[in-house]
């Protein structure tokens, strides 16, 4: 009896030993947080804050600045958790990145994840995309700390997807000028709120000026802008590659809205001149475009 009892000890104290082990190790082992940012919450709060407007196209958006501060700030608040990474959740055509976001994919410690955008330029499946990530690193034990940049109702269930697996999601909001930019369900869901003011974002966000039209005489040629279209075309190839762009040509003649726009403000740069309101140069910067693309395929 009395080894029993002696061997009963031994077992006891040789697993107190290995509880005490791991929880020394757990303790060495530090926090980690991501940060997930619903890029149109972002674009049309901030610009509505900064620039008096949520059309992306009147206003410009520093991304990379504007990431590093957040990076910041969330370094403020988990002090003693490092980064896991920063999630960027956007819409796109037929999912193709365009310049800016591709930009934005190539930061370091950045992830960018495309949902759809539909002819009315709303984004489709970037919820289901933030929940299913934010589910994924929770459940298994990726992060501790989720810091959510958005305001959608439908980010409720995320919220709760993450929360069941054990980690703690920090709503942060951008400052709304009048009323409110973010859903009550998903305010009174999470574990903390925080609203970043115009201070914060407005080193960050410009509003665009309309480039002035030229006179007649510095007009360019259609085969002027025709030859700048060729020369993008080559400039998305080395920069986007090649099955990004691969993906326009079933759509031949016409363009995505974001890509052509895109098309438009870079050729505007390099031509220096507004191609606003005419149709011909337009045109001419398609179907330079369209005949560089086409002839590497």
């Amino acid at each position: 009896m009395n080894d029993d009892l002696a061997a009963l000890h031994t077992r006891i104290d040789r697993t107190n030993e290995l509880l005490q082990r791991m929880l020394a190790e757990v303790a060495k082992t530090p926090s980690t947080h991501a940060i997930f940012v619903d890029a149109g919450y972002l674009y049309a709060a901030a610009g509505r804050l900064v620039a008096g407007t949520e059309d992306r196209r009147a206003f410009d958006l520093e991304a990379e600045g504007l990431i590093d501060a957040l990076i910041d700030r969330a370094r403020t608040i988990f002090a003693d958790s490092r980064l896991l990474r920063v999630y960027w959740y956007d819409g796109a055509r037929r999912r193709i990145h365009t310049a800016e976001q591709q930009t934005i994919a190539e930061l370091p410690d950045v992830k960018v994840r495309l949902g759809n955008l539909n002819a009315n330029n709303q984004q489709k499946g970037v919820d289901s995309l933030i929940r299913s990530d934010l589910e994924s690193l929770a459940r298994h034990r990726a992060i501790s700390d989720a810091a959510l940049l958005g305001g959608d109702e439908d980010l409720v269930s995320a919220v709760e997807a993450a929360q069941g697996y054990g980690a703690r999601v920090h709503l942060w909001g951008i400052e709304a000028p009048e009323g409110r930019n973010q859903a009550e369900p998903l305010l009174w869901e999470v574990d903390s709120q925080r609203t970043f003011d115009l201070g914060f974002f407005k080193p960050y966000v410009s509003r665009r000026t309309a480039p002035a039209y030229e006179t007649a005489a510095n007009r360019p040629t259609r085969e002027d802008v025709r030859f700048v279209g060729a020369q993008i075309a080559a400039k998305w190839l080395a920069a986007r590659g090649r099955d990004t762009l691969v993906e326009l040509l079933p759509g031949h003649p016409y363009l995505p809205g974001s890509v052509d726009q895109d098309l438009l403000v870079e050729a505007e740069g390099l031509l220096q001149y507004s191609l606003r309101g005419q149709a011909d140069l337009r045109r001419a910067l398609r179907d330079g475009f369209w005949e560089h693309l086409r002839t590497q395929y």
